[in-house]
Order: structure tokens, then C-alpha cells, then sequence
């Protein structure tokens, strides 16, 4: 590719693909490896509070701002009794977690979650198992979260020092009950029948909580998509939304492909898309069901054995990815295709928080954030409104995986009551600076207001306890808008974002 290619994006604010909803800035906190001990609660770090919260981790989880996070899993969710994290400590019991032969202390359960959750500002969202749990289990757990203190579970969370109901609405029906791995693993139609009356009860006891139905582990499956369509057709006006789990790899060195991911995302989101639309048209139904994409990462450097397998111990290092510069542009795409998809794609939780195939991860006394945290911090702070269908004419170059691939990949956000825009841009080219030229159709900036930009010039480039900011955003001076034009140069593998403020 030559440098005197060219690319050009035309924003207009009226062109709208649908509203952003907040939840797609969620994420996700399993009993795994040292996601909680370790990780969030830790009473031995010179860090914790007086509940033996990090304060260091919840500072940097109230900077990316997750809207919610899932817990307590997971594969870990299918074995899960939730009554062993309730009550007074010293009388929890130690357990075997079979999901990652671990040793599970459930010092933290149910309500430190919640606790957690209101340090951070975030609404929970909790799941119930339903591998080896029952649907009277599954009830039992939303009237002891949501219930007034009058009837047995309830008044249990009173004694144990919550009288007010904790008021969760989002619940996850069960976890990747289609993979033969997971504890309990049911057939789709099995699976279909079990949650359908799970979601009776649950809503009898609260009949305003959101339920998100288990979809295909990943679009790998045997059994994907009929997983789908079948779980849904029992299921449809039972529940909100449909699960859908992804995990991004670079496992063949293939970084021009890689770097192309947005179109295998985009063909998973199109598949089940079309799932959703043919029960609703078949159950002439006018309930919407839309997509949860509850599990999603980079994860393939930390996937031998040993990072699946704890060996019988507390809080292993298990699945502790590091991220560079390359994964850190895959996680920008992913998030281009929440905006570009926001008509289906209304829940996201990046898996997981910290430590666990995590943005953040913490010694006992140090944190330290990866490349991938910054992409999602910039799009958690600045996309808001209504998602942009952004035309874009891009130079274009060549992939093993995906053929002809274009150079740029950009989304926008438009929020009419703030008159804010955000303009995001990942750059694919590994060699070339690309410039572009930005051209606002309607409402046009008077200026732009900050150039946020990611960069690196080596693909495999991470940050450590050492250079712990070695790819982190700059702020680049902002060009001059005239006449509803400006030009920017994008560096060789680098996410952009542009903020501006629409008149």
C-alpha cells in the first residue's frame, strides 16, 4: 500500500443504526483462577478496605466504568450452590470447584458482590445454575435477592444484615449449557424446558427482572445454530435476551487476518440475528428477544492445561493472558461491531475483570492495566446517544482468512442531548500511516475537541510492572475543521478517537 492512498468517512447525524444501550460497557467476575481472591478481594494486600475490597482494582473499575457485571460464572456457575456464600464466614464451607479444580474458600458470595457492585457503581447481574441446580434453587435465589423480608429466603438475607432488597434485574439462565464440558451439560431442547420453567418461577417472584437465555458457547458448535433456535422457540416470551459467547485467537501468526476479525464478529451477530427475527416471525410473536454477548475476549496465549487446572489449590494463576498491541485492536473492532450492531446487540461483558483473561491485572501490592484496557475505557466514556451509520471509503488490503479487507474500521456515536460524537478508528495497515479525511454531512463541529490515540509499531508490543505504560492513549493536537472537512494521519496500527461536539 502506497502513502498517497487515501481514505474518507462521512459522519451524519442523522443517519442513526439505533441507540447505544449502556449495558454493552458490562463485565464479567467468575470464581476462576484469582479473579476474586486475589483479584477484587484480597484482605491481605496492603490495598484493601475494610472489607477486604482492592482499592486500587475498584478505582480502575470505576474509571472503565462497566455498566454491569455477570457473576458468579462461568463454567464455575454449573456447580455453584449460592447458599454456600451467604451467611457468616467462619461458617461457609470449603468446596471442590470441579469446573477448574480449584479449592473455593466462598468467603465472597452473593451479597459482597452486591457490596461490590455498589462501590463501582454498576448493576449486578447474577446467574443461577442450572446444570447441577434446580429451578426451585433458581427461585429460591431471586427471593432472596429481590423479595421484601417476610417470607424464609428473604428474612435469611435480613439475618444476615441486608433488610432492603438488593433489586437485581438482570439474571443469566444457567451458563454454556450447550457444551459438553460444562457440569450438568443438557441437549437443546432439554436445556429449553428446564429454563423456560426456571423463568415461570423467577417471575413470579419478581415479574420485572430481565432474563438472558444460554445461546451457543461459540459459533465453533456442532450443534450451532439449531442450539439457538431451538432454545428460543421454547423459550421466546419467557425471556429478554439471548446469550452469545466468542473468544478471538492469533494462534496461526496470521496478524493481517487477525486484525480482520471484525467480519468473523459481524458473521456470528448476522447468524443469530436472523435466528431472532425467524421465531419471532414463526411464533408471530411481538415480544423482541435481543443479544447478549455475555463472554468476549482475546484468549490464546494462556490456554495449556495448567491454565484450566488448579490443581486442587486457592485462587491458581490460571488463563492470565497478556495482551499487546495486536489484541488490543481486535478488542477495539469488537467494540466498533457493538455500535455498528446496536440495533441487535444490547448487553456485552468483556470476560473477565481482573487477572482472568482480564484488562487489569494485580500483584498484592501493584495493578497494572494492559493495552486492551484503554480501548475500553475510551468507548465506556465516550459513546453514548445513538450509534452512527458511518459510509467509510477505505484503501484495502489482502487477508489469508477474510480475502480483501479494507484498511479502516470505524464506528460513531452521536447523543442529541449532549450534542457529544465520538468518532472511533482502528487503522489495520502495519506498515503505513494512512491519511483521511473527515467529512460531517449534517450537524458539522466547530472544532474538534480531543484526538485520543493508541499506537505501536511491533504487533506484540504489551505493557508491564516494568513500562506499565508503554501502550497507553496520547492526546494528539486536534486538526482544524473547515467547512465541515478536517484531515487527520492515522499511524500504522493504531485506534483513534475523535471527540466533537455537534452544532
Amino acid at each position: 500500500m502506497s502513502h498517497s492512498s487515501k481514505a474518507q468517512i462521512y459522519i451524519d447525524s442523522n443517519r442513526t443504526i439505533s441507540s447505544i444501550s449502556p449495558l454493552v460497557f458490562s463485565g464479567f467476575l467468575e470464581h476462576m483462577g484469582r479473579a476474586i481472591y486475589e483479584g477484587i478481594y484480597d484482605p491481605a494486600s496492603p490495598h484493601a478496605d475494610a472489607n477486604g475490597l482492592r482499592t486500587d482494582v475498584l478505582a480502575a473499575l470505576r474509571e472503565i466504568n462497566y455498566r454491569s457485571i455477570r457473576y458468579p460464572g462461568g463454567n464455575f456457575l454449573s456447580g455453584y450452590r449460592w447458599l454456600d456464600g451467604v451467611g457468616p464466614r467462619d461458617q461457609r464451607p470449603r468446596r471442590r470447584d470441579l469446573a477448574w479444580q480449584s479449592i473455593e474458600t466462598n468467603q465472597f458470595g452473593t451479597n459482597e458482590f452486591i457490596d461490590f457492585c455498589k462501590q463501582i457503581n454498576t448493576e449486578p447481574m447474577l446467574g443461577v445454575n442450572l446444570g447441577t441446580g434446580t429451578i426451585q434453587e433458581a427461585a429460591d435465589l431471586v427471593e432472596y435477592c429481590n423479595a421484601p423480608a417476610e417470607t424464609k429466603f428473604a428474612q435469611l438475607r435480613a439475618e444476615h444484615g441486608y433488610p432492603d432488597p438488593h433489586n437485581v434485574k438482570y439474571w443469566c439462565l444457567g451458563n454454556e449449557m450447550d457444551g459438553p464440558w460444562q457440569i450438568g451439560h443438557l441437549e437443546a431442547e432439554e436445556y429449553g424446558l428446564k429454563a423456560r420453567e426456571a423463568a415461570k418461577m423467577m417471575r413470579w417472584h419478581d415479574p420485572d427482572i430481565n432474563l438472558i437465555l444460554c445461546g451457543s458457547s461459540n459459533a465453533y458448535m456442532p450443534t450451532y445454530p439449531d442450539w439457538d433456535r431451538t432454545a428460543l422457540e421454547i423459550c421466546w416470551d419467557a425471556v429478554d435476551y439471548h446469550s452469545m459467547h466468542h473468544y478471538a485467537n492469533n494462534r496461526d501468526n496470521d496478524t493481517s487476518s487477525f486484525l480482520a476479525l471484525a467480519a468473523e464478529f459481524e458473521g456470528y451477530v448476522d447468524t443469530l440475528a436472523s435466528v431472532l427475527r425467524y421465531i419471532k416471525a414463526k411464533r408471530r410473536s411481538k415480544h423482541d428477544v435481543y443479544l447478549s454477548w455475555d463472554e468476549w475476549n482475546v484468549w490464546y496465549k494462556a490456554t495449556t492445561p495448567s491454565d484450566f487446572r488448579g490443581g486442587w489449590t486457592e485462587a491458581p494463576h490460571l488463563s492470565e493472558e497478556i495482551y499487546n498491541v495486536e489484541d488490543m485492536l481486535v478488542v477495539a473492532q469488537w467494540m466498533n461491531v457493538f455500535l455498528r450492531r446496536a440495533d441487535v446487540i444490547k448487553i456485552a461483558c468483556v470476560a473477565q475483570s481482573v487477572n482472568v483473561i482480564s484488562p487489569l491485572h494485580t500483584t498484592r501490592d501493584g495493578i497494572l492495566k494492559h493495552t486492551t484496557y484503554y480501548p475500553i475505557m475510551l468507548f465506556s466514556q465516550l459513546a453514548s446517544g445513538a450509534a452512527l451509520d458511518v459510509a467509510v471509503k477505505s484503501p484495502r488490503y489482502e487477508t489469508p482468512k477474510f480475502g480483501d479487507m479494507p484498511l479502516l474500521d470505524v464506528s460513531a456515536s452521536y447523543d442529541e442531548t449532549t450534542g457529544k460524537s465520538a468518532l472511533f478508528i482502528v487503522n489495520r495497515s502495519q506498515t503505513d500511516s494512512l491519511p483521511v479525511e473527515l467529512n460531517w454531512q449534517a450537524l458539522s463541529p466547530r472544532a474538534i475537541s480531543a484526538v485520543h490515540q493508541i499506537s505501536g509499531t511491533d504487533p506484540k508490543a504489551v505493557n508491564s510492572f516494568e513500562n506499565p505504560f508503554n501502550i497507553a492513549p496520547v492526546r494528539v493536537a486536534p486538526p482544524v475543521v473547515q467547512d465541515g472537512r478536517a484531515e487527520l494521519v492515522l499511524p500504522p496500527l493504531s485506534f483513534t478517537v475523535v471527540e466533537t461536539d455537534l452544532a
